[in-house]
Order: C-alpha cells, then sequence, then structure tokens
C-alpha cells in the first residue's frame, strides 16, 4: 500500500479552540483525569466538549492489551486508585456535564478484571450529579455474565462494548479479544434491558458485505445503536490505513442499517463510538 496516501478533505476538522473546550481541558488536566477525546486524538472534541459530552478513561491509562489500531499505552497498569470513582464523579459536577461516556483501558491484571471500580464509578456520578445520563463503553470481561452483568446494572442509560472491525481483519486489530467473544458480550449486555450500543471502523481493508454481514452479527445480539467511522492510523507504529471510505459509501452503510431495524446508525467518516451519544439517550 502506498505510504502517501493522503486524507480526503471530507477528513479536515477544525482545531480545538471553543470557550467550552479550553474549560473541560482545564478540569480535565488539573483533576488528573484521562480521556479517550486525548488519548485517541478525537477529531470531535470541539464539538462534543462544546455541547457538554465527554468520554472519560477510568482505570489508569495503560492498557493490558496491544490493538493494532489503538493509541493508549501498553504495558504493566499501575495499582488501581481507589479514590478515583469520587474524583471522577466530582469532576463530572464541575464541568457540568449533560451527558458522560465512561470507558477504560483492558485490566486483565486484576481478578475481577475492573469490575468494581466501574460500578462503583457510574454510582458516584448519579450520587454527585444525578441529572448527568451515562454511557458506558466497556471491555469484553471475556465474556464473563458474572462480571459483565453488574457492571450493567450499575445505573447507566446505555452499555457499548465495540466490535471494532469485521470478522476476518480481528485477529490482527485486536491483540486479545476475539470477534465471536465480543459477540457474546453484547448478548449477555442486552440480557440486562439496558440500550445495547456498538461500533466499528472501516478503512483497514474490510468489504462492504463484510460490514453488513458484521452489522446482522450486531443486531442479532441486541445491539440497537450503531456507530460506523473511518480508521485513522494514530501513528506509523500502528495499522495502516488501506483505504478512506466515501461519504457515500458511509451514507449506505447508514441505510442499511435503519433497514436491519437499529434505532440509531451514526455512519460517516468523523464518527467516533461516543460520537453524539447524548442523543441516543434522549432518543431512546
Amino acid at each position: 500500500m502506498d505510504k502517501t496516501l493522503r486524507k480526503p478533505h471530507w477528513l479536515k476538522s477544525k482545531i480545538p479552540s471553543g470557550k467550552e473546550y479550553r474549560l473541560v481541558r482545564d478540569i480535565v488536566e488539573k483533576n488528573k483525569l484521562h480521556t479517550i477525546c486525548t488519548s485517541g486524538h478525537c477529531p470531535n472534541m470541539d464539538e462534543c466538549w462544546g455541547r457538554g459530552t465527554a468520554t472519560l478513561m477510568i482505570l489508569g491509562d495503560i492498557c493490558t492489551r496491544s490493538c493494532g489500531f489503538c493509541n493508549v499505552k501498553t504495558g504493566r497498569p499501575l495499582e488501581v486508585d481507589l479514590k478515583e470513582p469520587e474524583r471522577v464523579g466530582n469532576t463530572v459536577n464541575l464541568m457540568k456535564l449533560k451527558h458522560c461516556v465512561l470507558t477504560s483501558v483492558d485490566r486483565d491484571d486484576l481478578e475481577d478484571l475492573g469490575m468494581d471500580i466501574w460500578i462503583k464509578t457510574v454510582k458516584e456520578i448519579k450520587k454527585i450529579r444525578p441529572q448527568t445520563t451515562i454511557e458506558t463503553l466497556i471491555p469484553d470481561f471475556d465474556g464473563i455474565e458474572e462480571l459483565v452483568i453488574p457492571v450493567c446494572k450499575a445505573g447507566q442509560e446505555v452499555v457499548s462494548h465495540n466490535l471494532e472491525t469485521v470478522r476476518r481483519i480481528t485477529p490482527w486489530a485486536r491483540s486479545r479479544a476475539k470477534y465471536d467473544l465480543s459477540l457474546k458480550t453484547l448478548s449477555i449486555i442486552a440480557k440486562t434491558g439496558v440500550v445495547v450500543k456498538s461500533g466499528i471502523m472501516v478503512g483497514l481493508g474490510e468489504t462492504r458485505d463484510e460490514v453488513i454481514e458484521t452489522m446482522h452479527d450486531m443486531r442479532n445480539s441486541g445491539v440497537e445503536v450503531v456507530t460506523i467511522g473511518q480508521y485513522l492510523q494514530p501513528t506509523k507504529k500502528h495499522l495502516m490505513v488501506k483505504e478512506y471510505i466515501t461519504p457515500e459509501l458511509f451514507a449506505d452503510y447508514k441505510e442499511e442499517g435503519l433497514k436491519m431495524g437499529f434505532r440509531f446508525v451514526e455512519s460517516s467518516p468523523l464518527v467516533r463510538s461516543s460520537y453524539r451519544a447524548e442523543k441516543h439517550v434522549r432518543g431512546l
């Protein structure tokens, strides 16, 4: 693949600069919180932070897995910060967030894979700022029901787990996670009665038929909201972009998804898993 593959005009986004963006950034830095918005170089930070939505990452910033698309640090995580749930709750209150998306690194080093901190963080936010709606973007928890179900019942409005890519590409895009294991996790989430959400990246060499098949797999697992966005290479060490998907094909994916029965399909080049997440809560 030509390493000089250039971004098309539809992938250009403005540099974050608004007043609301600066306020959120300062609060995040002051409280030593980790956000996937910054570590993932999200192109929608200015828009989301300006609408009172942010994605906070708990359980540290060092992941036990090493996925080929992800810019989060990999290695041996630090000790769990038992005060993190309270700090996150206080920060959400300071930020006056209307909607908060919580995600985390994978913590395969912990006996409960991070379940306890997940539950405490959701409950702390709801205690301190009950008007804030929450989406939890959770890891697969190895598909263990005894870990997944309690997290899903912590009090959030939406539970998300990303499939990330199509079946064929999963083995080299994701380090430990398996395609069918993620589908199992999504099915477990659906059993709890919460709104289930998932997402994939495109541009890694998948075909249209593979994307449609993946969407069917999501729908059959109980997913109601799906996000589809363009994969962008974080650094030269990560998987290369094989193709920049056109806005027309993204629109096609949205149309097909709505036909399948998804209640929301966010499908466009700059979409990320938490894009316009607050709209999904209001609509559902």
